[in-house]
């Protein structure tokens, strides 16, 4: 048997110093990072922003997936937890709301070197290893891009309307209700999709519910992207230098102009994962985390694959 868990590897900097957030659990009375089980029909991602929310009181958006470490609990069960980086600014600090309970007792930020010698189980210093190598690269602090394939929707061969008004079947329906909070947990402020329906009626839901400015451009349509490749190239590169957590909604037919446009940022060991954004599946999304360097200059540092 195998449990499902995620959480994060909380982290600021304190005085250009990076600090990392444990937490101290009462019933066991251990030290470890904020986590916790997947409930039923819940993503990861969600989890991981609900946990955090529950253990430290902060309000939290997800970073580089970090690390996947799996552990024995007993005879023939074992854990499986997921963590990403999660970056805590002061605005979030001040809005924090933790009280020690039962389950959680105590919370405590602590230098790399402090957090390895607090920790109660050696297993949890991998994903503060990863977290560190991030740092010392200049790849920790990001901004997501999220690539997101539309909804599963009515087949060409059954839609005699128009390409840009065939709509989604009732999967893409629930798969768009999923997306609404399963892209909160990366917290975008920004949705730019295509104008054809399927496309529109998957982000519809998450816009509308979080209340996320939604912007519509023809050259994410097939026809934009086939007719206009440059328009659409011209686009992308916008979004990627604006450094705001956006996603982009496309189509299949317009996935290998989105990665063509993406090129220029995408430093070699990522070339082969980038390409795969051409196979997504409907409904389903990368979330690109993007850094910049000394000069400004946008480059992707890690590639997630989100299936719904």
């Amino acid at each position: 048997m195998k449990v499902l868990a995620s959480g994060g590897i909380l982290w600021r900097k304190d005085k250009g110093e990076l600090k990392v957030l444990l937490i101290h659990r009462t019933r066991y009375d251990d030290w470890s990072w904020p986590k916790g089980k997947v409930d039923k029909g819940e993503h990861i991602s969600e989890t991981a922003v609900r946990e955090i929310h529950e253990e430290t009181g902060l309000k939290v958006t997800l970073g580089t997936k970090l690390y996947e470490i799996e552990y024995e609990l007993e005879k023939n069960k074992t854990k499986l937890v997921h963590y990403w980086a999660v970056e805590i600014t002061e605005k979030a600090l001040k809005k924090q709301s933790f009280k020690p309970d039962e389950e959680v007792g105590a919370l405590e930020w602590l230098t790399v070197k402090e957090a390895k010698k607090k920790l109660t189980y050696k297993h949890d210093v991998a994903p503060l290893d990863a977290l560190v190598s991030l740092d010392k690269s200049g790849d920790l602090d990001t901004t997501s891009l999220i690539i997101l394939r539309h909804a599963k929707a009515t087949p060409r061969d059954e839609w005699k309307e128009g390409e840009a008004s065939r709509p989604l079947l009732a999967a893409g329906k629930e798969q768009a209700k999923a997306l609404a909070g399963i892209l909160k947990a990366y917290g975008p402020k920004l949705v730019v999709t295509s104008s054809w329906r399927r496309c529109m009626d998957t982000v519809l839901p998450f816009t509308q519910k979080h209340k996320v400015k939604l912007v519509e451009r023809s050259q994410l349509s097939e026809f934009g992207a086939k007719n206009g490749p440059q328009r659409s190239k011209k686009l992308i590169t916008n979004l990627v230098v604006a450094n705001l957590p956006t996603v982009i909604c496309s189509h299949r037919p317009a996935l290998p102009v989105i990665v063509d446009s993406l090129d220029e940022y995408t430093p070699k060991n990522l070339k082969r994962a980038i390409a795969k954004i051409t196979t997504l599946k409907p409904g389903s999304f990368y979330v690109l985390q993007i850094a910049k360097n000394s000069k400004g200059k946008s480059r992707i540092v890690s590639i997630e694959l989100v299936e719904v």
